[in-house]
C-alpha cells in the first residue's frame, strides 16, 4: 500500500479534536440560555466528517480495519460516538445532548492524539490472531456497541443533574421519543378522547437514554457471541475468562440489570439513571484500563505491559 504522510493522517484527527473542543463549550451555553443552536450540531457533523476521512485514510495506508491498536481504537470510538450523538439529536434537536454526549467524543480523540506516544500511534501490520475475517465483525460492533452505551449513560448522568425529585412516568408515543404522548381522557358525552402532552426534559433524556442503552446492548450482545465464536476460531476456547472477556461480562450484566429493573419493575429516573453511570466505570474498565495494564489475550502492552 502506498504510504500517506503520517502527519496528514493525524492531522485529520486534531481538526476534529478542535471542532469538538469548540462545540462543547458552545454546547453548554446552549443550554445555559436555552437557545437551540445548528452551530453545534454543525461542528459534531464536522468533526464525524473529519474523523470518517481519518479512518479511511488510515484503511488504505496500512492494508486493513484500522481498529487494531489503542490509537485507531480510540479514534473509531469518537467517531462512534459523535455518529450516535447526532442520531440521538434527530430524535430530540436539544443542546442538553449535545452537551452530556460531545465530551465523551472529545475525550476519546484527545486521549488518542496527545496522551498516546508517537509509536503506538504508528500502524503496524496485523497480528496473526487479527488477520481474520471476524475483525471487522466482532471488534466494529463492540465499539459501536460501546459508544450507544456510553452516550445513552451520559443522558442518564443528564437525568441526575436535571432531576428535581419528581415523579416520571414513562409517556413517549408510538413513534418514539419524540415530545408527544398519547393520553386518554373522558369527554362529557363519555367518549375517550386522545390528548397531545409535552414531555418533560427529563422525561425526554430518560426516554433517549433507556432506547439508545438498549440498542447497545443488543449491539453488545451481538459483539460478545461473535467474539465466542471467534475465540474458537482462534485458541480452540469459546471462554477463556481472559481479563478483557470478564469484565466485558460484567459490562453486560451491568446493562442487563439497568434494562430488567426498568422492563420487569417499572424503574424510571434516578434509580435506573445510577446503573447506567456504573455502567460508564465498567466500560472505562473493560476499555481503557485492561489494556493499560497489558494483562490478558486481548491486551496489546501499552504503557505497563
Amino acid at each position: 500500500m502506498q504510504s500517506l504522510p503520517f502527519d496528514f493522517v493525524t492531522g485529520l484527527g486534531f481538526g476534529a479534536f478542535l471542532l469538538l473542543l469548540l462545540a462543547m463549550p458552545l454546547a453548554f451555553w446552549s443550554v445555559a440560555s436555552k437557545a437551540r443552536t445548528g452551530s453545534v450540531q454543525l461542528l459534531v457533523a464536522l468533526a464525524n466528517l473529519l474523523l470518517t476521512s481519518q479512518l479511511v485514510l488510515r484503511w488504505w495506508e496500512s492494508g486493513h480495519f484500522p481498529i487494531s491498536n489503542l490509537y485507531e481504537s480510540l479514534c473509531f470510538l469518537a467517531w462512534a460516538c459523535t455518529l450516535t450523538q447526532l442520531l440521538v439529536e434527530r430524535s430530540w434537536p436539544s443542546p442538553i445532548v449535545a452537551a452530556a454526549a460531545t465530551p465523551m467524543g472529545l475525550g476519546c480523540i484527545a486521549f488518542a492524539s496527545f496522551a498516546l506516544p508517537d509509536q503506538l500511534q504508528t500502524s503496524a501490520p496485523l497480528v496473526p490472531a487479527l488477520r481474520s475475517s471476524w475483525l471487522v465483525m466482532h471488534v466494529s460492533v463492540i465499539m459501536v456497541s460501546y459508544a450507544a452505551l456510553l452516550v445513552g449513560s451520559l443522558l442518564s448522568l443528564a437525568v441526575l443533574v436535571t432531576d428535581r425529585g419528581e415523579a416520571l412516568e414513562l409517556r413517549s408515543s408510538s413513534i418514539g421519543s419524540g415530545g408527544f404522548r398519547q393520553s386518554v381522557g373522558a369527554c362529557s358525552d363519555d367518549v375517550l378522547q386522545l390528548q397531545s402532552i409535552q414531555l418533560s426534559t427529563t422525561e425526554q433524556l430518560d426516554s433517549l437514554s433507556y432506547r439508545t442503552i438498549t440498542v447497545g446492548f443488543l449491539m453488545l450482545t451481538v459483539g460478545i457471541v461473535s467474539g465466542a465464536v471467534w475465540a474458537n476460531e482462534a485458541w480452540g476456547s469459546y471462554w477463556s475468562w481472559d481479563p478483557k472477556e470478564t469484565w466485558a461480562l460484567i459490562c453486560w450484566l451491568v446493562y442487563a440489570a439497568y434494562l430488567h429493573t426498568r422492563l420487569s419493575r417499572g424503574w424510571q429516573g434516578r434509580r435506573p439513571a445510577l446503573m447506567a453511570v456504573a455502567g460508564l466505570v465498567v466500560i472505562a474498565i473493560c476499555y481503557i484500563g485492561v489494556n493499560l495494564l497489558g494483562i490478558g489475550l486481548h491486551s496489546y502492552g501499552w504503557f505497563f505491559g
